[in-house]
């Protein structure tokens, strides 16, 4: 849900997640908000390939056919699992300082991701099987809240939307390489053996196998911090100054 400050027709833009309300374990009524909720925790437990219709009926305590009155199908669940994480992201339009504002949606979204890792692939993929007016409201409302952000401090229509596309694409990509399995031998002190590079032959992968230390030592915060610098730092470099 997108509420605005009374009074002004554009302000900040909060995205609350839905209110689950009652309804789990066969408790109370049975809404879509109930179902999507219920379809997160299953996800957030056993994965995308531990959720189906019938353990989601199981979960909320119903008949199967419920379940059905409010999602036609399991493509439907996943859909609505995305835009219920996507209502959490919070971005306020009216910030005047955009970089900085850039910088607080990315590390918002890298903190949902980690709260829900294994939700991420729907983030990145569903969207994209949906043409992007039929999206829900609340996967298409970064974009037009962004939009909003950029536009508002100068920027062009277009100019802001490669903005928004940039940086996306960035934040799809950083958080799909910082929640892939790194470590094969966590007990491992030597850093070759504990990620697996062993199994690279030296003579064909010695960048790689010579990072091996800085690979071990990842810090998924600096990383995207760094990614952000070097990101923004070419976005401002290259693009048109606002207002002009």
């Amino acid at each position: 849900m997108v509420e605005r400050p009374a009074g002004r027709g554009r302000g900040r833009v909060v995205n609350r997640s839905s209110d689950s309300g009652a309804g789990t374990r066969g408790e109370g009524p049975v809404t879509r908000a109930v179902v999507l909720a219920a379809a997160l925790e299953l996800i957030d437990r056993e994965g995308v390939d531990g959720l189906s219709m019938r353990r989601l009926a199981e979960a909320v305590g119903r008949d199967p056919m419920v379940i059905y009155r409010h999602v036609e199908n399991k493509a439907a669940v996943l859909d609505g699992v995305a835009e219920l994480v996507f209502t959490q992201l919070s971005i306020d339009v009216t910030d005047t300082d955009w970089v900085g504002q850039l910088r607080a949606v990315a590390r918002d979204f890298r903190r949902l991701a980690l709260a829900h890792p294994r939700v991420v692939p729907l983030l990145v993929t569903r969207p994209l099987a949906t043409p992007l007016g039929l999206r829900p409201p609340a996967v298409v409302r970064p974009l037009e809240a962004v939009l909003e952000l950029l536009t508002r401090s100068g920027f062009s229509d277009a100019d802001a939307l490669h903005v928004y596309r940039a940086l996306f694409g960035f934040l799809y990509g950083h958080v799909l390489n910082e929640l892939q399995e790194m470590v094969e031998r966590p007990e491992e002190t030597d850093e070759v053996l504990r990620l697996g590079l062993y199994r690279l032959p030296l003579d064909e992968f010695p960048l790689v196998r010579k990072l091996a230390p800085v690979l071990a030592a990842y810090d998924g915060a600096a990383e995207l911090e760094r990614g952000l610098d070097i990101l923004l730092t070419g976005l401002t470099a290259t693009l048109p100054a606002p207002g002009r």
